[in-house]
């Protein structure tokens, strides 16, 4: 087992292990101990009551962060030629076609994320080997696939994010940056965990919210109270 450093035994330290905190203790209490040199990312954890190899169990969803991601979330936007200006208005780091569908075929994905419209899909289809693993694939659940391509730029330039529960049960997300303000971070933290909850499947049976913990890039985790969040 690794040796803990001595910043890492001083956040550890700072957490009370047989407490539950309230969500405006940990936000403050993350950026207390983030102690690297970059701007940290910080990230929620919530383990669901729900068996997701049950089609009516599965939870995914979308949410606008309130305070943003604090994120510079590159956008590639496949329109036909007639909808590139707008693309090019909201913000859409890259706007295009046939191009893009070449470079994306050679392995070029750096972007963070895809919009396009139905009438495009059909070409995407044989990149979901590339896309796929990479979370790239567009998606109508999660407003990627549209015909207004600009308000799904606009979104997700402004803090919008998808998620889906994994196969433990577990839905991760980063909700912002350790430079955000305990108060950005608890706000959007509580507009993730609200919208967990509007989602809870009917078929889903006894406690909903098992678990949930806040942690920065390489810092502990923090225990938050379920019942005190819902």
């Amino acid at each position: 087992m690794a040796k803990l450093t001595k910043k890492q035994k001083e956040a550890q330290s700072k957490i009370d292990k047989n407490k539950l905190y309230s969500l405006e203790e940990a936000s403050a209490l993350v950026k207390e101990i983030t102690n690297v040199k970059f701007d940290a990312s910080i990230d929620l954890a919530v383990r669901l009551g729900v068996d997701p190899r049950k089609a009516n169990q599965m939870v995914r969803g979308v949410v606008t962060l309130p305070h943003g991601t604090g994120k510079d979330v590159k956008v590639l936007a496949l329109v036909t030629p007639d909808k590139e200006a707008e693309a090019k208005e909201a913000g859409a780091d890259f706007v295009g076609l046939d191009e893009y569908l070449e470079k994306i075929k050679g392995g070029w994905t750096d972007v963070d994320v895809i919009v396009t419209m139905p009438s495009v899909m059909g070409k995407l289809g044989p990149l979901g080997r590339i896309l796929g693993p990479r979370g790239l694939m567009p998606n109508p659940k999660t407003g990627t696939v549209t015909m207004d391509v600009a308000k799904a730029v606009s979104d997700v330039k402004a803090g919008k994010i998808d998620f889906k529960v994994d196969k433990t049960g577990i839905v991760h997300a980063a909700i912002g940056k350790a430079s955000f303000s305990a108060d950005k971070i608890a706000g959007n933290a509580r507009e993730l965990i609200d919208t967990l909850v509007k989602m809870k499947p009917s078929a889903a049976k006894g406690v909903y919210m098992k678990s949930i913990y806040l942690s920065s890039t390489m810092s502990p985790s923090i225990q938050l109270d379920p019942k005190a969040v819902q």
